[in-house]
């Protein structure tokens, strides 16, 4: 049980304190007063306050009052001292729900619904539109500099693939698809394709790109003998091109060669790319109806994945610590209210149109907001429920 919850705490507790840490950094560059960083949402677990000479640390847990209720609250408390400290005020805490996180600074209508601005210098509503959608945009860029930076220290740790020239070698035929159940399998070589010659996966690639769920036959050496079958492709969005193209489910047999830092930073580049690409393309199959609601996930999917990438080693784990950090990148972007996206397109239309909107505008927008992300949350928490009882 450990083993598999420690994997999902690390992954979503790494790429949420970047997310906040962009934002915590960029509240200090503009001189923005940081009342809290939370780790995770609700009641607190521990918190460190910055005070003068030192810390305050209290830790959090249900109490008995004086009135003989039980509630949550502080059940220990400590004072650690560091002379000549000035003193921030600011709270650090792990909260007890592990669906995010959030920095909460002075002058902002964010999440808390706090409608305390008086415009004091180190407020955030005090600084310029620019100023603003930097502290609002500065998660989302840590989000993407972290997949850039793993994807790339992956690359150059451990090379990157080349596909063996001069034939069409297959290393896997994915279970499902229809080179699969043709009985293609590790070892074999395509052969053609609809009397295309097959020399290499860029040419299987070319030959299947406008076969799209029709029947084709196909030729291939298995064990010394010519194979030749019809069979019936499959089709999936290129995540690069947005196009639907022809699927035959083969992995080509490849070599791993060392990669340079030139070619590391580059690959990196590419594959964060492509990690924003597979979100775009799954949120244009979830409005077009080709995905369901129902496939997506929320933390206890992503800490099924993490435990069982974690036992294939750091590689498959970091890859997809670095996926969910471009997830989270694009979609704290969309301009919902309640995300990054929705503050920075509030900002932009207080540029626009040369004004601030009201207090009673932004609040209306912000609890709209809160609700399209509570019914979000809440689809994910069941489609995981679902999951975990295996319906």
């Amino acid at each position: 049980m450990i083993s598999a919850v420690l994997p999902a705490i690390l992954l979503i507790g790494a790429v949420v304190f970047i997310h906040e840490l962009g934002h915590y950094m960029a509240a200090r560059s503009i001189g923005v007063k940081v009342e809290k960083f939370s780790v995770c949402f609700g009641p607190r677990l521990f918190a460190f306050t910055s005070v003068k000479d030192g810390w305050d640390f209290s830790l959090f847990f249900y109490r008995k009052e004086e009135d003989g209720r039980i509630a949550w609250g502080p059940i220990y408390n400590r004072f650690f001292k560091q002379l000549g400290r000035k003193g921030s005020k600011t709270e650090y805490c792990l909260s007890l729900i592990p669906l995010g996180g959030y920095v909460k600074v002075a002058g902002m209508l964010d999440e808390s619904l706090d409608t305390q601005i008086s415009n004091k210098p180190y407020e955030l509503m005090s600084k310029s539109r620019p100023k603003q959608i930097w502290f609002m945009s500065a998660g989302v860029i840590m989000n993407t500099i972290l997949a850039f930076v793993i994807f790339t220290g992956l690359t150059m740790q451990n090379g990157k693939p080349a596909v063996i020239e001069g034939s069409m070698v297959v290393d896997e035929a994915m279970e499902g698809y229809p080179a699969f159940e043709a009985g293609i399998k590790k070892g074999d070589q395509i052969l053609s394709i609809q009397g295309d010659e097959i020399n290499s996966f860029e040419d299987l690639q070319n030959s299947m790109k406008d076969k799209i769920d029709q029947s084709i036959e196909i030729v291939y050496l298995s064990e010394l003998k010519t194979v030749k079958k019809i069979i019936t492709t499959k089709s999936q969005t290129d995540p690069q091109t947005g196009k639907k193209v022809g699927l035959l489910g083969i992995r080509p047999a490849t070599t791993i060669v060392p990669a340079s830092f030139t070619e590391s930073v580059q690959i990196g580049f590419e594959r964060t790319v492509f990690g924003f690409n597979l979100v775009t393309m799954s949120i244009k199959m979830l409005a077009s109806g080709e995905a369901s609601f129902k496939e997506l996930g929320g933390p206890l999917m992503i800490g099924d994945l993490a435990a069982k990438t974690a036992k294939q080693g750091w590689t498959p784990f970091l890859s997809l610590m670095a996926l969910i950090s471009c997830n989270l990148a694009f979609l704290n972007i969309l301009p919902i209210p309640g995300l990054d996206g929705g503050h920075i397109f509030i900002t932009t239309i207080e540029g626009i149109i040369r004004r601030p909107l009201s207090l009673k505008v932004r609040m209306a927008v912000q609890q709209f907001g809160m609700i399209l992300l509570l019914m979000l949350m809440a689809t994910v928490m069941i489609n995981d429920i679902g999951r975990l009882f295996g319906s």
